[in-house]
């Protein structure tokens, strides 16, 4: 067994959301338990109480911890004596469901590790800012990205000035998996992100341009001040965008795209982000997660590859590697680096001290109100043609 700090014990975990025929659910939970300092110990896995019973056994949930709803088991949990309850709850559900569940959590004093983005809309991200706040709980949320060594290793190398003033940023995602509608078809992951009562504002953008926005914000730590987007639906019936693009202005002086798509014939899950300094540029690909390119003008281009104890890994980049070089590590790896930072601080919250809840190392709810006011920003911005509008939210952070 592998304890959290002074804590002694494994941290206890309760699922929302992962039931049978989901997909982020599982990620969650081998991310969750990969480096051994949690166990899955209690569920509500689906809206059907059936299924929820059904699905407890996949997960080794005993059945007396295989709760019908997610209200059954934070009431229940909660009742619990300190010394058995969940420490916190993991919430992979549909993104309309998100703010009843971390509300009702945080409230009962446990804390939350959310799929993103956040919540339904801003209006409830800031009410979560602000009950976090309160509550003194830990809230991480999985911008997976965030997680991998070289996107940490490339930003500590930003903000340590290797690439001097930061004057561009490209982050772009393309996917090509909606190209048909396949909700009409009765695909589950399709039928809820495309409806505007579950998804939200935004579609594509919701999704997937979040990430690219987010990518680009905790890499450099650039203030953003205005945006001007502009979100397209190009297959009729649809509601929501399948493709965006958006300009970003950040204090600095600097300039940034955001582009997202969900059409794009023959895409995976090409999520990529290059950076302009004065100095030099870099470059990184998700789908080749292990290898960095980093360039200077005249100079041969250089290959930064994930090699744990290499005299050119950051300290940052060093501490979320778990393999030697050459054993590619890739997205449940990710995964699992948000959750082993996030339960340093759970850890020590449990153990009775104050823990940071804004200057982090993994995304968090200030993070995720940011991320809602881009999209609420971008949605609005297209439907204005494009108007340049305010994009610094009092929540974000540097």
């Amino acid at each position: 067994m592998t304890f959290n700090g002074s804590l002694g014990r494994k941290l206890r975990m309760g699922l929302v959301g992962g039931g049978r025929g989901a997909f982020i659910g599982r990620v969650h939970v081998t991310g969750a338990v990969l480096d051994n300092r949690c166990e899955l110990v209690a569920g509500a896995l689906s809206s059907d109480p059936q299924i929820c019973k059904e699905s407890a056994p996949e997960y080794g949930i005993a059945p007396e911890r295989a709760y019908a709803s997610y209200q059954e088991m934070i009431e229940s949990e909660a009742s619990l004596p300190e010394g058995e309850r969940i420490d916190f709850v993991t919430i992979a559900t549909p993104n309309h469901t998100h703010y009843d569940i971390a509300r009702r959590a945080i409230e009962a004093g446990l804390n939350v590790m959310c799929d993103k983005p956040m919540t339904f809309d801003l209006a409830q991200a800031e009410s979560l800012v602000k009950l976090v706040q309160e509550k003194g709980v830990v809230f991480g949320l999985t911008h997976t990205y965030t997680g991998y060594p070289l996107v940490r290793q490339a930003r500590e190398m930003v903000l340590g000035g290797e690439l001097g003033e930061i004057e561009a940023i490209r982050s772009t995602y393309l996917q090509g998996w909606l190209r048909t509608r396949i909700e009409k078809e009765g695909q589950k992951q399709a039928s809820w992100r495309t409806d505007p009562t579950k998804s939200g504002p935004a579609g594509c953008f919701g999704d997937i341009g979040t990430h690219a926005y987010n990518l680009g914000r905790y890499i450099t730590g650039l203030m953003p001040e205005q945006i001007s987007a502009n979100l397209k639906i190009f297959t009729t019936g649809r509601q929501l965008d399948e493709y965006g693009h958006a300009v970003v202005r950040f204090e600095n002086g600097a300039v940034g795209t955001v582009t997202a798509s969900q059409l794009s014939h023959g895409r995976e899950n090409d999520a990529f982000i290059e950076i302009d300094g004065t100095k030099a540029s870099l470059e990184w690909h998700q789908e080749n997660p292990n290898v960095m390119q980093f360039r200077q003008h005249g100079q041969p281009t250089k290959l930064y590859t994930r090699n744990p104890g290499a005299g050119y890994m950051t300290e940052t980049g060093n501490a979320a590697c778990r393999l030697p070089s050459g054993h590619p590590e890739g997205f449940f790896e990710a995964f699992a680096n948000i959750y082993r930072s996030a339960y340093d601080d759970m850890a020590l919250r449990a153990s009775g001290s104050p823990v940071e809840q804004k200057d982090t190392i993994y995304t968090n709810v200030f993070d995720g109100a940011e991320g809602m006011f881009f999209l609420q920003q971008c949605v609005a911005s297209s439907q204005q043609d494009g108007a340049w509008l305010e994009i610094r939210h009092p929540a974000a952070r540097r």
